[in-house]
This record gives C-alpha cells, sequence and structure tokens, in this order.
C-alpha cells in the first residue's frame, strides 16, 4: 500500500523495512504525533539471552524512543509459564519460577545497550507481566475476559491452523497463551497508556485480540504494528549459524564472534541489514549494499563494526576487527579469537582432532567434522587438516593450536 507518513516513527519504519503490517496506518500515525506515546514488545524468558533473531525488535523499540515515544520492555514472567505457540512444531518445555527470574536477569543486560530508562517522558520501563498474571483468580478470569473469546477464530489463526494441519498436539495450557498475551496488552493500556504492540508478523494473530479485547472491555484506542520474519538471502531463519543460536550476552558469545556473524553476511543481504540493524543513513545503507567485488567487504566491516558498537561498544568492535584483519591478512593467531580451553583431564592420553572441531563449536558433530576434514575444509595452524584420526596429547596443546573451519571460522584450543 502508498502510505505518507507524518510521523516520524512511522517514517523510519517504513522506509528502513521494519514494516511488514499495522491494523491502521493512519490512527496510528497520528497518535504518534503527540509525542511520548508508550509501545510495547514482549519477550519471553525461555533463556538467559535473547539471539540476534529478536534484534529487529529490539531496533524497532530503540527507533521508537529516538523519534519520541516511550519503549516498554514486557518480560513475559507469567507466560513463560505457559509457553507461546506460534509457528512451533512442538510444546515448549516448562521452566519453573527461579530459572525463569534468573533467565530475566541475564536478559536485561541487552536491554540497557539500546535503550536509556528512568522516569522521563521518552525513557523506557522495563515491566514484567507477572504483575498481574500471577495472581488472576481461573473463575473471574474466565468470566470476565475469556467470554470475549471466540474459538472458531482462535481456530483460524495460522499459527494454531499451521499445527493442526500436521496433526500435532497443541495442548489447552498453550492455545491459552493467545488469551494471556491480549490481557497484557489490555493491562498495559490500563495501567501505563499504551497504545501500540509491535512484534513478528507471526504475531498478528495475537496482536488482533489484545486491540479487540482493549476496545469491548475498556473500551481502548489500541494499534499493532509487526515486522517482517526475517530469513537470509539463502532462505535460512535469521539468527541462526553453523555452530549454533547466535546469542546478544557477551559471557554467551564472545563479542568477537558476534563481530564475524556480521562480517559473513551474504552479498545480497548487505544493504538490507545495514538499514535494520544500525543507524546509518538509509542512502549511505543503500550506497554500501550496491557495492560489488573486494568493496563489498569493506561494507561488511562497517555492518559488522556498526552493530558490534551497538551492543558491545565501538572498543570491542574495533579489537573484533583489529583480530579479524590479523587471523585474515596475516595468517596471525588473533589474541580475540573464541578459545577452548581444556584440562589435562580432558586430554588424558590424547584427545582427536574430531573432538575438538566438534568442542570448540566449528563443526556440529562427528559426522560434521569428518566431512570438513575429507572435503579439505578443516585446517590446523593454517596447514590443512587431512587425517581424520589424528590425535593430539598434552605436549602438543601446550601451546595454544589454532583450528579452522573454511576461510571465516576459527577458534584456539589450549591447556588451561
Amino acid at each position: 500500500m502508498t502510505y505518507h507518513p507524518k510521523s516520524e516513527f512511522i517514517a523510519v519504519m517504513m522506509e528502513r523495512g521494519f514494516l511488514a503490517d499495522c491494523t491502521d496506518y493512519q490512527g496510528l500515525d497520528e497518535a504518534m504525533l503527540k509525542g511520548g506515546m508508550p509501545g510495547y514488545i514482549g519477550f519471553d524468558a525461555t533463556a538467559k539471552s535473547l539471539h540476534v533473531g529478536s534484534l529487529i525488535q529490539i531496533m524497532m523499540l530503540r527507533w521508537l524512543q529516538k523519534t519520541g515515544g516511550k519503549p516498554i520492555t514486557l518480560m513475559g514472567g507469567g507466560t513463560t509459564k505457559v509457553g507461546d505457540p506460534s509457528f512451533r512444531a512442538d510444546e515448549r518445555p516448562l521452566l519453573g519460577p527461579e530459572q525463569i527470574d534468573e533467565n530475566i536477569a541475564g536478559i536485561k543486560k541487552v536491554f540497557s545497550a539500546y535503550l536509556t530508562y528512568g522516569d522521563g517522558p521518552t525513557d523506557a520501563m522495563m515491566i514484567n507481566n507477572a504483575e498481574w498474571l500471577d495472581d488472576l483468580n481461573y473463575l473471574d478470569f474466565l468470566r470476565d475476559i475469556g467470554r470475549h473469546f471466540s474459538i472458531n477464530r482462535m481456530l483460524s489463526f495460522e499459527s494454531v491452523k499451521s499445527r493442526l494441519d500436521r496433526e500435532q498436539s497443541l495442548s489447552f495450557l498453550e492455545f491459552n497463551y493467545m488469551i494471556l498475551q491480549a490481557y497484557d496488552f489490555m493491562e498495559l493500556h490500563r495501567r501505563y497508556g499504551c497504545i501500540l504492540q509491535m512484534g513478528g508478523s507471526d504475531q498478528w494473530g495475537n496482536i488482533v485480540n489484545g486491540i479487540d479485547l482493549t476496545r469491548r472491555v475498556i473500551d481502548g484506542e489500541v494499534y499493532g504494528l509487526t515486522s517482517p520474519l526475517l530469513t537470509t538471502s539463502d532462505g535460512k531463519k535469521m539468527g541462526k549459524s553453523q555452530s549454533g543460536a547466535i546469542w546478544l550476552n557477551g559471557d554467551m558469545l564472545s563479542p568477537y564472534e558476534f563481530w564475524q556473524f556480521w562480517r559473513n553476511t551474504t552479498d545480497a543481504d548487505v544493504g538490507r541489514f545495514l538499514k535494520l540493524y544500525t543507524e546509518l543513513p538509509v542512502d549511505e545503507c543503500e550506497r554500501l549494499g550496491a557495492l560489488e567485488g573486494a568493496e563489498i567487504n569493506e561494507a561488511k566491516i562497517r555492518l559488522a563494526n556498526e552493530v558490534t558498537g551497538l551492543l558491545h561498544g565501538a572498543e570491542a568492535a574495533q579489537a573484533a576487527e583489529a583480530t579479524a584483519r590479523e587471523v585474515f591478512e596475516k595468517g596471525g593467531v588473533g589474541d580475540d579469537l573464541p578459545t577452548l580451553v581444556l584440562s589435562t583431564a580432558d586430554v588424558g592420553d590424547g584427545i582427536s582432532i574430531v573432538q575438538l572441531l566438534v568442542k570448540s563449536g566449528l563443526a556440529g558433530s562427528g559426522k560434521e567434522a569428518k566431512r570438513l576434514i575429507s572435503e579439505n575444509g578443516a585446517k590446523i595452524d593454517d596447514a590443512p587438516l587431512t587425517d581424520a584420526g589424528m590425535m593430539l596429547d598434552v605436549a602438543a596443546l601446550s601451546r595454544p593450536i589454532k583450528l579452522s573451519a573454511g576461510k571465516k571460522r576459527h577458534a584456539l584450543v589450549q591447556i588451561g
């Protein structure tokens, strides 16, 4: 659709590629002109860190704050006990309260890198939905809230329908999730004047439910906005790499490995990712994204520096770039490479090179490690690794050894 926004927030969402759909473009656009409008995104605490797949949502909240809105990061202390079934093939494992609190503590660290929290009109708020969900009376909730939900309509939502079409079990517990998420929106509107819920396009049904409930129960005018579900140009889900999830917390993934993930972006994705994950002007993103040949590599380094700088700080980004240049251009070891530290007990009489490739995260399994070696994709200290049966003893590991998988993925192994 062609819509010419009046507010800076909607303009940014549209021109930088954040916008998949909106429940009422004009209504939200005009509401945003008033300034200080609260908008939220919910984050369930299923792990101690969010991963790169959540970064588009965090950037939306950052832009909301930069354009005069008031971001709310809603922590799912209550909803995590249920688990969002959206587009999942199976039920999430249930977590206990202590694990959930621990996960929330880990997740909180990331938000402060992107948002300014405080008591000012556009300062961010962090709220836990356990505040209202933990003390719900089931019978009251059924009578006052449950009666507004049509089972027929809930069954028609794609996230539920796809699960049922595959004849995969959907528990009553999970089915309740969308009601709880709708209730969150209503409570945030009632308690904090929140007018906007944002999320990935897989959350569209849940968001619409919240808008309907808020209108029916407290006659509130609220809006929903979704971002596209991101895949890379080769069709892979954003946020996954060969060695696992790209975590945002530095203690779960080093700044160097985070930087390297962005440096390895496919050529076709550079311009799009610069718009979504950095604050460079749009015309500069497009100029960098259009570069070809060797020049596109400098654009990827710019992308990696900008994204890493936002999360881990400019110094961490510069250190990662320096390490990468030393490793790739000079064939050095690089102090900042991910390091696997083994004890002498781990090594014993000897440890196989296949095990080291797996333990260091360069291969997902022993089978993958052997395939890597057989296809000449592995190196040890920059020399081709040809023997999948190679064993290393304590003496061999008395100094750091550099392992490589392909041209771009490296790790050090040493005895601590």
